[in-house]
């Protein structure tokens, strides 16, 4: 089957990402400027969006026969597409599922379905070997995610399953399930205290995290995490795109922070 489109604007990092794994990568006429994966796509494709901000001028420059968008944040800049006669995709994936499923219409939009079975069955089975491996140990360290530190914001629903998976349990599991970013904000940094998180591990989405300041907050001392040097980072590129690369990087590396923590217990008299 060919591909149904032939110039895709991709408002989205994860959509560049899979149309180049699938190797569809010629139906693609503008990225987003956040873009990361793979490196070769910012010099091979104009950059034609920021993610919650566009001049729709300039997708409509490349003549897109399709823009793929992502989420509520882009609902704006869909409204302006539409209303200038462009057709418009917005996928919504809040799960390692919806990821997949993410990737299963996308390589059909690009008559690219065995090379998308293909990608999801390799992706499944690392979440597999994880899960197994995972399900060695008998203690889960409690984790806190924060995705944003002004106001702090707890991990969004693939990164807590994903944590789940790699070994651990999400300290916010209860603030996952929201859609919106609002719901999962911590209004009382009093909460991650009591909730007394071993590992931290910060994400800040376009930022470098910084752990000393995450250390500094009042009373921050007396967390497991903090008080035994595990408030780590993990890339937002790698964990917080919901894409392939949440997985083959972001599951990759929670497992590692995880496993890290099992062997200290070990140590521990």
């Amino acid at each position: 089957m060919s591909s149904l489109y032939q110039r895709i604007a991709c408002l989205s990092t994860e959509a560049v990402e899979v149309l180049y794994a699938l190797g569809a990568e010629d139906c693609i006429a503008g990225i987003s400027g956040y873009t990361t994966r793979p490196a070769r796509a910012r010099d091979e494709k104009p950059k034609v969006s920021g993610f919650s901000s566009a001049q729709i001028d300039r997708i409509l420059a490349v003549k897109p026969d399709l823009v793929i968008a992502y989420s509520n944040m882009q609902a704006e800049i869909v409204r302006e597409l539409i209303a200038a006669g462009i057709e418009v995709h917005a996928f919504n994936q809040r799960d390692v599922e919806g990821i997949l499923h993410m990737i299963r219409v996308l390589a059909t939009m690009v008559g690219r379905q065995e090379q998308g079975a293909a990608l999801i069955a390799g992706l499944q089975d690392q979440i597999a070997l994880v899960r197994q491996q995972a399900a060695q140990w008998a203690h889960r360290p409690k984790v806190y995610f924060e995705e944003w530190n002004e106001p702090m914001m707890s991990g969004i629903g693939w990164v807590s399953e994903l944590l789940q998976i790699a070994g651990g349990e999400d300290a916010f599991a209860d603030l996952a399930v929201f859609h919106s970013a609002r719901e999962r904000i911590i209004a009382d940094p009093t909460e991650v205290i009591r909730r007394a998180p071993d590992i931290i591990i910060g994400s800040w989405c376009g930022k470098k995290f910084r752990p000393e300041t995450v250390a500094a907050r009042e009373g921050w001392e007396n967390i497991p995490a903090v008080r035994n040097g595990r408030v780590l980072e993990i890339k937002s590129a790698d964990i917080l795109s919901p894409g392939p690369a949440a997985i083959q990087h972001g599951l990759m590396q929670l497992h590692v922070l995880i496993a890290e923590w099992q062997a200290a217990q070990k140590m521990t008299p």
